[in-house]
C-alpha cells in the first residue's frame, strides 16, 4: 500500500495533477463559447464543438511543455491508469453523438456532464479533493444551466468553472510541493 501511495504522489507531483489538461479545457471551452454565440445553425455548432474536443490531447501536450509537466511519466506504472481513465470518457461520447441530431440544443450540456463526471477517478489517482468535489459539482451545474439557459451561456459558464478549477488545482499543487519539501 505504501508503494501504491508513493506512485500516486509521484503522479500528482510530476503531472501537476493534470493541470495541463484542465488548462487545455479552458481554451476548448472558450472556443466552444465563440462557436455557440455565433449565428451558425445548431447542428453546425455541435459539429464544431466535437471538433474542438479533438484538440484536447495536442493542446494539453503543448501546455505540458510550457508549464513543465512530465506528460507521459513513463517511470510510473499508474500513468497508464490515467490514460485508461481518459479513454473511458470516449465511451460516454456515444451518448453525446446520439443527442447531436436528436436534441441538438442539449448536446453541449451532455458534453459538459460527461466531462465533469469523468473526473472522479482522477481524484483517487492524484489524491485530489478538488477533482472529487468538481466531479460532482460540474455535472449538476451543467444540468441546471443546460436545462434553463441557451447553450452559449452554458459554454461560457464552463469557462468560468474551468478557470476556478485551474486556480484550485494550482493551490492544491502548491500545498503538495510544500508538503513534499517539508517531508524531505
Amino acid at each position: 500500500m505504501k508503494q501504491l501511495n508513493q506512485y500516486r504522489l509521484d503522479c500528482a507531483q510530476k503531472q501537476k495533477r493534470g493541470l495541463h489538461f484542465i488548462l487545455a479545457s479552458v481554451v476548448i471551452w472558450c472556443a466552444m463559447t465563440v462557436i455557440y454565440f455565433s449565428e451558425l445553425p445548431i447542428l453546425t455548432k455541435n459539429l464544431f464543438a466535437f471538433i474542438c474536443t479533438g484538440m484536447l490531447l495536442p493542446l494539453s501536450f503543448l501546455i505540458s511543455k510550457i508549464i513543465n509537466v512530465d506528460f507521459q511519466n513513463k517511470d510510473n506504472p499508474l500513468s497508464n491508469l490515467g490514460l485508461l481513465f481518459s479513454l473511458n470518457q470516449l465511451l460516454y461520447l456515444l451518448i453525446a453523438m446520439w443527442i447531436y441530431p436528436t436534441i441538438p440544443e442539449k448536446m453541449i450540456m451532455v458534453l459538459a456532464i460527461i466531462f465533469g463526471a469523468h473526473l472522479m477517478p482522477f481524484s483517487w489517482l492524484y489524491r485530489s479533493k478538488v477533482y472529487f468535489v468538481l466531479s460532482i459539482i460540474i455535472p449538476f451545474f451543467a444540468l441546471i444551466i443546460g436545462l434553463n439557459f441557451d447553450p452559449a451561456i452554458l459554454s461560457m459558464s464552463m469557462v468560468g468553472v474551468e478557470i476556478i478549477f485551474c486556480v484550485l488545482l494550482s493551490i492544491e499543487n502548491r500545498r503538495l510541493n510544500s508538503w513534499i519539501a517539508d517531508y524531505n
